[in-house]
Formats: C-alpha cells, sequence, structure tokens
C-alpha cells in the first residue's frame, strides 16, 4: 500500500487564471512545486486522488501560488479548497547524513547511551535553530529533547531506537 506525505494545503483560489493558494508542508519547495512536477489532491471525505501536474509556481506573502495543466480558470480550481496536496513515498528524496524525514523519527524509542528506555517520540517541534523531539516517558510525562550532536548520539531509522546522552537537567 502508497504511503503519501503532505506537501500542501489549497486554502483559496487567487485571480481568475485557475491559481490557487497553497500552505506549504514541505521543506523543499522548489522541487515539490517545480513546473512539470506530479502532485496528488486528496479532498475531504475521499480516498482517491485528483493526479495534477503543475504548469506554474510563485510565491507571494506566505502563500505558494500554483497553476496546474488543464485548469485555467477559477470555475475550474474553485473545487480544490481544503484539498492536501500529497506525494508518495517514491518521489521522496535522498536526504543527507544525520538529515530525517519526520515520519522516520515518530514512534522511535528513545533511550539514554546508559541503557535507560526514556520513551516513544510522538511528535516534532520547529521552534528555531533545531528541531525538538517530544518524548512521551514513563508515566505519561512529555521530554523534550533538543536534536543537536551533544544529545542526540545514533539515530537508527531502520531499528526504530535513537540513543541518546542527556545533558545535565535534561531529565529531571
Amino acid at each position: 500500500m502508497e504511503k503519501w506525505f503532505n506537501v500542501g494545503k489549497i486554502v483559496n483560489t487567487q485571480g481568475i487564471k485557475g491559481e490557487v493558494r497553497v500552505i506549504s508542508k514541505t521543506d523543499f519547495p522548489e522541487k515539490r512545486y517545480k513546473p512539470g512536477n506530479i502532485l496528488f489532491l486528496f479532498m475531504p471525505k475521499t480516498n482517491s486522488p485528483i493526479e495534477l501536474t503543475v504548469k506554474s509556481h510563485r510565491t507571494h506573502k506566505n502563500f505558494e501560488l500554483l497553476t496546474f495543466e488543464g485548469y485555467t480558470n477559477i470555475n475550474e480550481v474553485e473545487k480544490f479548497k481544503e484539498g492536501i496536496l500529497k506525494v508518495p513515498e517514491s518521489q521522496l528524496e535522498e536526504l543527507n547524513e544525520d538529515e530525517f524525514y519526520y515520519h522516520e523519527i515518530i514512534g522511535c524509542l528513545v533511550a539514554t547511551t546508559h541503557g535507560e528506555e526514556l520513551g516513544k517520540v510522538t511528535e516534532i517541534l520547529s521552534p528555531g535553530a533545531n528541531d525538538v523531539w517530544v518524548i512521551r516517558g514513563k508515566g505519561g510525562k512529555d521530554i523534550l529533547i533538543p536534536y543537536i550532536h551533544d544529545v542526540v548520539k545514533k539515530v537508527d531509522v531502520k531499528e526504530k531506537v535513537i540513543l541518546i546522552e542527556p545533558m545535565e537537567g535534561l531529565l529531571s
């Protein structure tokens, strides 16, 4: 079964020539929205996606503005509002060493380098210079782990295990 990954949400139309406003959810907008690239539109309450080929892309304020081949006016794209643009797993890019997709990290078991199991990663926050991994600890208490080399020592996404060396005060 194919896995799908969100790249953006169509929130409105722009003008009358078939352009849509997208709130982007991808780290690679220049690749995902490049003319000729294929995206799949999933509408609420439907299971089968609409295949769309990007015709044009530009950025305006906080939005990515896209047009799709075969859709030339507002009436044809009005129905796309609230739809989620996705790509299949086969379109995911190879990442550099020490870079991971969120879906690879969420669900991983986190343990200290001394063997103490802390819990599983439940979400990833991106507040600033580095990501923060939220681990659901024993007793339901959340532990926040900064994704920095001083703390995160080993990430094995195949085995779904992360080893950390907690800084002083991190686990208290």
